[in-house]
């Protein structure tokens, strides 16, 4: 079999070669066939590497969206060119290659292997933290197959994270609306974000930091009407480690005016109202549903609505 390893490093040469001389799209081909004939072999699987190198830039935009979503304190221009494109690879092998292929551990594997051949001291922590991060918000595919036991760290010793967040509803002839933003990852969810994460808002309750959080991402006012549910997960920062996301979700009311997704909300791409029946069809994380319902539930339990 040809030498896969080899091939990834020949095309991250080539991804940091057009990266770093700002050159256009069309030149890449050219580069990775020098690159090839300088660094590859006989042994290299030159279709391997054209697929990979041609798939990295046409996703290009979604990858770099996912890394600011999975290291929102490392915006793309300020990370490593090297640990940006060893990124851009083993993001692209873990969510859009065919995982009989590249099962998503190889992808990681791989990428960090990379980091630590090519990048610096840290960059093999940074691109597993990366991509280990981004892999947990997958559902962790592929974590059952057999391989070596990582030490268990009990989940009560992690840090933990307070955030705030809302189902957001309006009421338009007759008929209620929910607000969600949509996630480079496909689906929809429900806006949330940091309680009291800078000075000057150390001191705010988790409602006063969901509304400040709503208006933040969304641009609209909210009144809350209560709480409806909680969640915890665990994530993982590049360069923190694991720690606990606790999150807090209310039932709120707006004003049933024009969204708009604010700039500077990595890993979201799209906000909208959705009418009750609609979001039946939609694409929600599975610890969002018994949050969705109940907050559903609560409004079909106030009075009677237009469904249609």
């Amino acid at each position: 079999m040809a030498n896969r390893h080899l091939a990834r490093s020949v095309v991250l040469q080539t991804l940091f070669e057009w990266d770093t001389s700002n050159a256009p799209d069309t030149e890449a081909p050219e580069m990775l066939a020098r690159n090839v004939d300088e660094f590859g072999g006989e042994e290299t699987d030159k279709v391997f590497m054209e697929q990979l190198l041609q798939g990295v830039l046409a996703k290009r935009e979604d990858l770099d969206l996912v890394i600011g979503k999975a290291a929102p304190d490392w915006p793309i221009e300020k990370i490593a060119p090297v640990d940006r494109n060893i990124l851009r690879i083993g993001l692209f092998e873990l969510l859009f290659a065919d995982r009989t292929q590249v099962p998503a551990k190889v992808a990681i594997n791989e990428a960090i292997e990379l980091a630590k051949i090519f990048g610096g001291d840290s960059s093999g922590r940074f691109v597993n933290g990366v991509l280990g991060a981004v892999y947990k918000e997958m559902g962790e595919p592929g974590k059952d197959e057999t391989g070596k036991k990582s030490k268990a760290v009990r989940r009560e010793d992690l840090p933990v994270e307070e955030l705030g967040g809302a189902i957001v509803y309006a009421m338009q002839d007759g008929q209620y609306f929910l607000a969600l933003v949509h996630d480079v990852f496909g689906h929809w969810t429900l806006s949330k974000g940091k309680i009291g994460d800078a000075p000057e808002i150390a001191n705010e309750t988790l409602e006063e930091g969901t509304i400040r959080e709503i208006k933040e991402e969304m641009g609209i006012d909210i009144e809350i009407e209560g709480k409806v549910g909680e969640n915890e997960y665990v994530a993982s920062h590049p360069e923190k480690g694991k720690f606990r996301k606790h999150v807090t979700y209310f039932l709120a009311k707006s004003d049933y005016v024009p969204l708009k997704l604010q700039e500077g909300k990595g890993g979201l791409d799209d906000v909208r109202w959705f009418r009750l029946t609609d979001i039946l069809d939609l694409n929600f994380y599975d610890d969002m549903l018994p949050i969705v319902t109940s907050a559903v539930q609560r409004l079909l339990d106030k009075t009677p609505v237009k469904t249609r």
